[in-house]
């Protein structure tokens, strides 16, 4: 009697134990998978840095500072080669291939001469780039084999514009977008008293250096009227304002 009593309680023994394992294991597995659903959602969302200060994730995404770069705004058009005239105060690079004595940085001077290196003077002002480029290239060979020469405009100084007479701010203005007549005395803060508003003139002066007087009635173009009037500022205008 007292064996068989002992081996029931050794039976209850293993049944039990056998129950706790599978307690055990469904516990593990059910945790395991808690741990990988918080996993996989924390993944799909966005982590949003914390404020160094608060600790707090709100507006941080909005306040985030773009990166910062060293490249400057562009104030003027890019310059096409092939169409662009050069100016008076104009920085040109010169570049001679495998002669750096030959290659210089110069600007335009008033008389729109520039000074090289055995070539000596140059006209530059009223060429464009390229064929500024053949002239100094036919100049050095004369002196050299095979010059290979490119020319770039690396400071667009010209390509301004002056107002002056009775404006609130007369001066030079830089020529950075597109703009008429009627914008430009918006640019120099309208009128003095006793402007004489219809007989604004522009001196415009083309590359050979002549000279063409170009009215402007500020009272007609207002209303309305005879707007051909109202032409585009080119570089190096004067507009008279009497």
């Amino acid at each position: 009697m007292y064996l068989q009593r002992e081996t029931m309680a050794k039976r209850i023994l293993v049944v039990a134990g056998i129950m706790l394992l599978g307690l055990w294991a469904v516990a593990a597995w059910a945790q395991d998978n808690s741990a990988q659903g918080s996993d996989s959602t924390t993944a799909s969302k966005p982590v949003i840095p914390a404020d160094s200060e608060t600790g707090s994730t709100k507006d941080v995404a909005k306040t985030t500072s773009l990166p910062a770069t060293d490249t400057p705004a562009s104030r003027v058009p890019a310059v096409k080669m092939d169409n662009y005239v050069i100016g008076v105060g104009d920085g040109l690079g010169i570049n001679v291939w495998k002669e750096p004595e030959l290659s210089k940085n110069v600007p335009v001077r008033p008389d729109g001469m520039i000074t090289l290196p055995l070539i000596g003077e140059i006209k530059a002002a009223g060429l464009t780039p390229i064929q500024l480029q053949d002239q100094i290239t036919a100049s050095l060979g004369k002196v050299m084999s095979d010059p290979q020469v490119v020319v770039v405009v690396e400071a667009v100084n010209s390509m301004s514009f002056n107002i002056m007479g009775n404006v609130l701010k007369p001066g030079f203005f830089p020529l950075v977008r597109p703009i008429t007549i009627l914008d430009a005395i918006a640019l120099s803060g309208g009128f003095r008293d006793f402007a004489k508003e219809k007989k604004i003139y522009i001196l415009r002066t083309d590359a050979n250096g002549k000279q063409e007087k170009l009215h402007f009635n500020y009272k007609q173009v207002i209303k309305g009227q005879n707007m051909s009037q109202n032409i585009m500022v080119e570089p190096r205008d004067v507009i008279v304002i009497p």
